[in-house]
């Protein structure tokens, strides 16, 4: 039996933090950089306590869609198992809503966004 193919996850904010990353998959991930096109960053406030222990942020940045293609968020691809997107689902705030981006390198992945 194989194991199913990764989740490929984009992040430009706390997910990025190997405290966050033990907390939430109980291991450090590797990435490949790569950019958010036509979006850009804004601060978010996160009541969640868990979040902000975790995390040891109060405020957090959320991507805002512009469509202007001179905004640009840089972060990290991270491949993930079905479990881990779970949990990231979980760790996330109420402020984002997870979606399928197209990154500047061409590849797909989910990206946790502004409504």
């Amino acid at each position: 039996m194989t194991d199913p193919a990764p989740v490929v996850l984009f992040s430009y904010g706390t997910l990025r933090q190997p405290e966050v990353q033990i907390a939430n998959y109980g291991r450090l991930l590797q990435g490949e950089p790569d950019v958010l096109v036509g979006y850009h960053l804004a601060p978010v406030g996160i009541a969640d306590f868990d979040v902000i222990r975790i995390s040891g942020k109060a405020v957090h940045t959320i991507a805002v869609a512009s469509g202007h293609s001179d905004d640009r968020i840089e972060g990290v691809v991270f491949a993930l198992s079905e479990a881990e997107l779970a949990a990231t689902d979980a760790y996330e705030a109420d402020a984002y809503l997870r979606i399928e981006v197209t990154l500047e390198s061409g590849r797909s992945a989910w990206a946790y966004v502004a409504f």
